[in-house]
């Protein structure tokens, strides 16, 4: 059966190689092979997932750079815990999503509400005409994916509009996070928007973003972005898209 309401962020996979390390990352974030454990023996997992010996070793060592795995002698290929994971990668992110839903959005709630209201404080600060015009581009985007049928593009629109506001305030490392989390703002907007209403009610919030850093008004800014935020958390406890814990069903 589907699991329910879970939205789903499909990627498309150019190579052999990719496909081999994203069926592993997704087996290790399911909970396929408990943290400690080891994976299954190397010729037995090429043969089952039908690849040669060479290109499960090269997946293994991608996955060794995103924290999940540890290659050591004698003792093999181990499952590191989640704790030691580079949760900041992209495909970790998207495999929290497949794996955990529900905790990938009680994450990504808690990080925008640290650190969104402070970026959104260092943009009405430091922005000058060429960021705020760009804010104001993604609002336009918004607004005219909300009024396409089937509002297509909105969550992307979205997405774009909270990256900008992080690289609004020219902090290089915010900018980059802002990318880097990007798949979990997609998993959360997929969720939230499907809340009857949200969209509407979510337009003018985001204006006032833009407008109080075009006046430079630091505490308004921050605090039109915590509205955001807030609203968005309500609107995931009432979608139909909330997805349960792991595993449920319906």
């Amino acid at each position: 059966m589907a699991s329910r309401g879970r939205a789903e962020i499909v990627v498309e996979f150019l190579t052999m190689h990719q496909r081999v390390v994203d069926e592993l990352g997704r087996r290790i974030a399911g909970g396929e092979w408990e943290p400690g454990g080891p994976l299954p023996v190397e010729d037995v997992l090429a043969a089952e997932i039908g690849v040669s010996r060479g290109v499960l070793r090269e997946a293994v060592k991608a996955l060794v750079a995103k924290g999940m795995l540890r290659v050591r002698p004698r003792t093999g290929t181990r499952v590191l815990p989640p704790e030691q994971w580079n949760h900041l990668d992209r495909d970790v992110l998207r495999w929290q999503q497949a794996g955990d839903a529900a905790a990938l959005l009680r994450d990504t709630g808690e990080l925008r509400r640290i650190v969104e209201p402070a970026a959104a404080r260092l943009a009405a600060e430091r922005a000058g005409p060429g960021e705020v015009r760009v804010l104001y581009d993604c609002l336009a985007a918004m607004e005219a994916a909300a009024a396409a049928p089937g509002r297509r593009g909105y969550v992307e629109a979205d997405t774009a509009f909270h990256r900008a506001l992080l690289d609004a305030g020219g902090n290089r490392l915010l900018g980059s996070l802002g990318r880097a989390v990007d798949i979990a703002l997609e998993h959360s907007f997929h969720v939230s928007t499907r809340t009857p209403g949200a969209v509407e009610a979510s337009l003018p919030r985001h204006r006032a973003v833009v407008r109080a850093v075009e006046a430079r008004d630091p505490d308004a800014a921050a605090a039109a972005v915590l509205a955001i935020i807030e609203a968005a958390d309500q609107e995931i406890a009432r979608s139909p898209g909330r997805p349960g814990p792991p595993g449920d069903t319906v």
